[in-house]
């Protein structure tokens, strides 16, 4: 089993277990999912984004987005509007209270990056953030939701 323990793709896996199981336990008072975080925080960024330019903006398909923007929007932190110049189109917001739960998270957040990398020493705590995102950055398009920035409205 050490030859699995030692393998990249297992321990990232883990490392993303690890990763959940922290965001739950800093989070989970909010009834916040990582994923929903993510949707907020986008939305927050571009306000009247488009489901579409949202989903390539946190790297998550269609169907998986519409659900999460389902549960946003019955929590009432999001709010969808038709498009002026096309009414087909929704766009989203925030709503007051999805801007306030955002507000209040974000501490929560911060612990959960710092709880994160906390074994390791300050400078390999930078340098991972650095490697994970050059992997990130390398293998993107071979994803089936890849991560493109929003273009300027």
């Amino acid at each position: 089993m050490e030859d699995l323990y030692r393998m990249p793709g297992h321990l990232v896996r883990r490392v993303q277990q690890i990763a959940s199981a922290l965001f739950l336990d800093e989070c989970g008072s909010f009834d916040l999912t990582s994923v929903q975080f993510a949707a907020l925080k986008a939305i927050q960024s571009h306000p009247r984004i488009d489901a579409t330019r949202l989903s390539s903006l946190i790297a998550i398909d269609r169907s998986t987005l519409g659900s999460v923007l389902e549960r946003l929007e019955k929590k009432g932190w999001v709010v969808r509007s038709s498009s002026p110049t096309d009414k087909r189109t929704k766009l989203l917001s925030l709503s007051p209270e999805g801007r306030e739960v955002l507000k209040q998270v974000i501490p929560a957040v911060r612990r959960v990056q710092k709880r994160l990398v906390a074994p390791l020493a300050s400078t390999d705590q930078e340098k991972i953030v650095q490697l994970l995102h050059q992997i990130a950055e390398a293998y993107n398009d071979l994803l089936p939701a890849p991560i493109h920035a929003a273009s300027p409205d």
